[in-house]
């Protein structure tokens, strides 16, 4: 079970033009209809266009951004995101959202004695767990909390384990 995220926001944006356009068509045909002043001049539009040249600046660089915007949407559509749902071993067909993980984690590796605060980042291949510290001597922090991921990860059981990096700050520097 890899659920992949929804290309919300692209899809959105698409569509909030595409009806913009649609509204904006609408209301000029429907005050061309009943015999008012468009909002946008039919005549003024194609005045504008006939005066165009393919080779003008300015057509090529509305061509330019039509197609950079035609790749961008593309790229959104075919490449993958990051999972939000990471499969977990088992026979079951289950899995845990990327939040909760990261979360379960960073309460984890806060929860070690010694450790002050604790950020988590949960990559595609790598767990980075930035740890702050008050103690002067830091000697086997790092140790304590890669042991505490890791007996935590034995427990969650995801289906390809991260690998783990420790980043150790501590707020005070020893005399």
């Amino acid at each position: 079970m890899k659920r992949r995220p929804r290309r919300t926001i692209p899809a959105t944006l698409t569509a909030l033009v595409l009806l913009a356009a649609c509204v904006l068509t609408a209301i000029v045909a429907i005050q061309s209809i009943i015999g008012r002043r468009p909002l946008v001049s039919y005549r003024s539009v194609t005045d504008a266009l006939n005066g165009l040249h393919w080779n003008d600046t300015a057509v090529l660089a509305a061509g330019a951004a039509a197609v950079l915007l035609g790749f961008v949407l593309l790229l959104a559509a075919f490449l993958p995101g990051k999972p939000t749902v990471l499969p977990l071993t088992g026979d079951v067909d289950a899995g845990v959202t990327r939040r909760s993980l990261r979360r379960a984690l960073q309460n984890t590796a806060a929860s070690v004695d010694g450790v002050s605060r604790a950020k988590l980042k949960l990559g595609r291949r790598t767990i980075t767990a930035r740890i702050r510290t008050d103690r002067t001597n830091t000697a086997g922090l790092t140790r304590a909390v890669r042991g505490a991921l890791d007996q935590r990860l034995d427990e969650v059981t995801p289906l390809t384990r991260p690998a783990t990096k420790i980043k150790l700050h501590a707020t005070r520097n020893a005399p």
